[in-house]
């Protein structure tokens, strides 16, 4: 699995939803805070829905929380819990879909923004569409909690759309049932049939007409252009150094050490310096970019003392803070908790070269 991810583009996985799985572990007398700190991860960070996180730590957690819970059914579990404005602007151009066609033709376009490597085809076959999902490398654990969570998500969301389970509709399952589907089969809606030539989701063309609950014109073209900037962004922002970047984003302690990032992405401190420096990047810079941009935030969102965020920023002291931040903004901390907004962006930080974290 090592070698696949490794070597394959890491759009990575959104963030919110390994939030929503260390929930579920927590109700399962599962201790989510420090699995997901074993693993690399700040669980606060985890709650934001715009973060993404790599897949080589998405993999692990995943792999572990199977493992410490004993329950392999985790997949199935998280796609009951998700609704579809966390799916963020997807979600919502779904939702606003005038029928469930149009619905599954948005998912089927911008699956990438929420499961980078899954990818659908659709076919009619007998007065029915089926929906083939696949995978374009081999993810090892992460797969078949993946394909659980997409296949009976699909499912769940289907009847939130429509108001009711879409009827005639069926899931197919590649290979034999697994020995814990009995324990979720009364929960899924539709049947699930195992054996299967493919994973997909079968159904009934009439169907395909069906209204959405929630239709909205102007929100469902709002929405749909959203979700192609985000596309863009994605796929052009997919180098090495926003793999580094998303890595940092989300690390726990924070910052992390340029050799925990280089373990995290399966390569040596000298090959991620050289790589970073092949996109005119440094570690020092992207850390430095991350650290002004969660500054901006704990300034503006939350009551804490300039001691409590250079800590929780990596600084020894309050005036090592100060100093970093009126040198990237030209002001002091406490003059841009008093502004609405930052003047300048993190595009103001000026380079510096390649080092590991002081």
């Amino acid at each position: 699995m090592r070698a696949s991810v490794s070597t394959t583009q890491d759009l990575g996985m959104p963030a919110i939803y390994l939030h929503l799985l260390a929930e579920l572990l927590s109700t399962i007398g599962v201790d989510e805070k420090a699995l997901l700190k074993r693993v690399g991860l700040d669980p606060v960070r985890l709650q934001s829905t715009d973060l993404r996180v790599s897949q080589s730590q998405a993999s692990e957690f995943v792999t572990r929380a199977i493992i410490e819970s004993g329950e392999p059914g985790l997949g199935i579990m998280l796609a009951r819990e998700l609704r579809l404005p966390l799916h963020g602007a997807l979600g919502t151009a779904v939702m606003s879909s005038r029928t469930l066609a149009e619905a599954l033709d948005l998912m089927t376009r911008y699956l990438t923004l929420r499961a980078p490597h899954l990818h659908v085809k659709r076919r009619q076959q007998d007065g029915q569409s089926i929906y083939a999902i696949s995978c374009g490398i081999d993810l090892g654990p992460l797969q078949g909690f993946i394909m659980d969570a997409m296949l009976f998500g699909c499912a769940s969301m289907g009847a939130q759309l429509t108001g009711s389970p879409v009827a005639g509709s069926s899931i197919q399952r590649r290979g034999p049932e697994p020995a814990y589907f009995h324990r979720f089969r009364q929960q899924i809606p539709i049947p699930v049939v195992y054996g299967a030539g493919e994973d997909a989701i079968v159904i009934p063309d009439p169907q395909l007409a069906l209204p959405i609950r929630f239709s909205d014109d102007q929100l469902a073209a709002s929405s749909k252009a959203q979700c192609e900037e985000a596309l863009r962004l994605l796929t052009e922002n997919a180098g090495f150094a926003c793999r580094v970047r998303r890595v940092i984003e989300t690390s726990h302690p924070f910052p992390p050490k340029l050799a925990r990032v280089a373990t995290t992405l399966f390569v040596s401190e000298r090959t991620l310096k050289r790589r970073l420096q092949a996109e005119e990047a440094s570690f020092q810079h992207l850390v430095d970019q991350v650290r002004l941009e969660r500054a901006g935030e704990l300034l503006q969102q939350t009551a804490m003392n300039l001691s409590q965020i250079a800590d929780a920023l990596g600084y020894a002291d309050a005036a090592n803070f100060t100093r970093a931040f009126k040198r990237w903004t030209g002001q002091s901390p406490s003059q841009y908790r008093n502004q609405e907004s930052l003047p300048t962006t993190t595009t103001s930080i000026k380079r510096t070269p390649t080092s590991a974290m002081a």
